[in-house]
């Protein structure tokens, strides 16, 4: 189920500044070789991400779900001059993809790109988080959120992707492994009294989570 209507995101793109060469690379070639295309933040919620992260000028960024590292190129783009970024990716052969992209943007020294189970690695990762990108398996949400939010500081921002889940958590009736974690972190935000939210309509859904 499409939640934006084509035309709408098309029209939206149009009228927004269009992506540099290599997201635009990374871009056709995800969807020309990759079965799953769909899952790339593309040109209109990058820039979104990149001018959010612009505004917040973040020094330490932790993204989970790494993909082919469209979204960090663009988080990346507001890291201040001593910033990091920390992205996690369980799959080898995306990782691969993604250290390249990273290597072609010149970005390699900055974006840390660590390999395995996102719960085992959050943990080990002593920093203070300015802005987290949630972005991986849907049945991680919770956990992930959970793990994240000690360690993200006051005025901090969580950002999760795929909150409308295709149009799946709309109906009364919520069916599907993935379609009820979403349904059940979206709740489970809903009712964090440590933090404040609003939901956007944009691509596939995106919550926004300040700590207060």
């Amino acid at each position: 189920m499409e939640i934006i209507d084509p035309a709408a995101q098309a029209y939206a793109q149009r009228y927004s500044t269009p992506t540099g060469p290599l997201l635009q690379e990374i871009a056709a070639y995800t969807e020309a070789h990759h079965p799953e295309a769909h899952m790339l933040s593309g040109p209109l919620q990058g820039k979104f991400l990149e001018i959010i992260s612009q505004l917040l000028r973040p020094r330490r960024i932790l993204e989970i779900g790494t993909f082919m590292g469209y979204s960090a190129l663009c988080l990346a783009a507001g890291l201040t001059e001593d910033g990091r970024l920390h992205t996690i990716e369980l799959r080898e052969a995306d990782a691969d993809l993604a250290a390249e992209n990273f290597r072609r943007a010149n970005w390699q020294d900055r974006i840390i790109l660590h390999r395995g189970n996102a719960l085992a690695i959050i943990p080990a990762l002593e920093e203070t988080w300015d802005l987290v990108f949630i972005d991986a398996d849907k049945p991680g949400y919770a956990d992930y959120y959970k793990l994240v939010l000690p360690r993200v500081r006051a005025g901090g921002l969580i950002i999760a992707d795929n909150v409308l889940f295709h149009g799946q958590v709309l109906g009364p009736n919520v069916e599907g492994k993935s379609a009820k974690a979403i349904q059940a972190f979206n709740e489970l935000v809903a009712a964090d009294e440590r933090v404040e939210k609003v939901m956007l309509t944009v691509r596939d859904g995106l919550m926004f989570i300040r700590k207060k």
